[in-house]
């Protein structure tokens, strides 16, 4: 006998909510199986993984600066997604938009006052959406595959970098380090906790949640988002505007990157470095999934992406393995998100024909 997958009658809304959770639990249980195979123990591992970035205020503040860009870059991603808007390249968008910003930085350095703050923000959302500009020029204009167009611009966006700081905005008092300039204390966004590096942006991504939610829960315009990624073809009846329904996914998502990238650089980083790329960008992907394109899910889903990355930097510090273990974790959260949505959708049946089938065609 064989088996096949069967479409079920009505996907379960319930298991719909709970398969997150089911899949954070089978990730967790996971982690237990691949710390042992990697010759460590398992309960020191999951300790060290999960437990010790959650430890203290500290730890604490660093676990909500990380969900921070995460935050930001997901709900902006979230409004494309809902029309079936495939942003791939929000890390691309990151990147321009933290250009922007310190070219804003840079030239106004010997300047101060709130302004400052507030025009790197604008600068930083205006730089992320005109790199997503481009790909819903293409999408609309000529039907090119967003997915292909801002992915390929990441790469772009990184050499673009990579040129500015090896090249015209490169420290000359740096020790020929890649960098920029450190940035003047009125381009530091504020801290909110002192003695920690947690800052202002934090509540500019809770800000862009609020928004995120009104938009896509509460407006006619996030209806029309909605019904054109579940029912295109009733959209175009109804009128909606395939077109503009391109550009609002892609530019909402490439500003609300834009604005991540900038915070990163007015944050954390103080300045423009080659390894501005940190893969939020990618990892946001991922959180928008998890969270179920809900602007409390996407909170809920950044804050749990943010400890897999505080907990490969633990795994290295402390267990001594490579820091990239966080990747194989986020991979192996979107698996078992991908399979429980498969099996919210299709069930396992048992193909009792199509192997008496096989019986028949081989005896004749």
């Amino acid at each position: 006998m064989s088996l096949k997958l069967e479409a079920r009658p009505a996907p379960s809304p319930r298991m719909r909510a709970l398969s997150p959770l089911i899949a954070v639990a089978l990730t967790l249980l996971a982690s237990l199986f691949l710390f042992a195979a990697l010759g460590k123990d398992p309960v020191l591992g999951f300790k060290v993984f999960f437990i010790n970035p959650l430890r203290d205020l500290y730890a604490l503040s660093e676990l909500l600066l990380k969900a921070t860009p995460l935050m930001l870059i997901g709900i902006g991603l979230a409004v494309g997604y809902r029309a079936n808007v495939w942003n791939i390249g929000a890390e691309g968008q990151f990147i321009l938009g933290a250009i922007a910003a310190t070219g804003v930085a840079l030239y106004f350095r010997q300047a101060g006052g709130a302004w400052l703050l507030a025009a790197m923000v604008l600068a930083g959302a205006l730089g992320g959406a005109a790199w997503a500009a481009i790909p819903a020029l293409l999408r609309s204009r000529f039907r090119a595959n967003e997915i292909l167009v801002t992915l390929m611009l990441v790469y772009i966006a990184q050499l673009l970098a990579s040129w500015l700081v090896h090249g015209p905005w490169k420290n000359p008092e740096g020790f020929n380090f890649p960098q920029t300039r450190l940035f003047p204390d009125a381009a530091m966004l504020p801290l909110l906790i002192e003695g920690s590096r947690l800052n202002a942006a934090f509540l500019m991504a809770l800000a862009a949640l609020g928004v995120g939610y009104i938009f896509l829960e509460r407006s006619f315009h996030g209806y029309q988002m909605r019904v054109a990624g579940e029912a295109d073809a009733a959209a175009r009846y109804a009128g909606y505007s395939s077109r503009r329904t391109v550009w609002i996914g892609l530019l909402a998502g490439g500003a609300a990157a834009g604005v991540a990238g900038m915070a990163e650089v007015a944050g954390p980083m103080g300045q423009l470095t080659e390894s501005i790329s940190s893969g939020y960008g990618f990892a946001a992907i991922i959180v928008a999934f998890v969270g179920r394109l809900h602007p409390l899910g996407i909170c809920l889903a950044s804050l749990l992406m943010a400890l897999l990355f505080l907990g490969g930097e633990q795994a290295q510090q402390f267990i001594n393995l490579p820091s990239s273990i966080s990747k194989v974790f986020q991979g192996m959260l979107l698996f078992f998100l991908l399979g429980a949505d498969l099996f919210i959708g299709y069930r396992l049946r048992l193909d009792r024909n199509a192997t008496l089938g096989k019986l028949i065609w081989k005896t004749t």
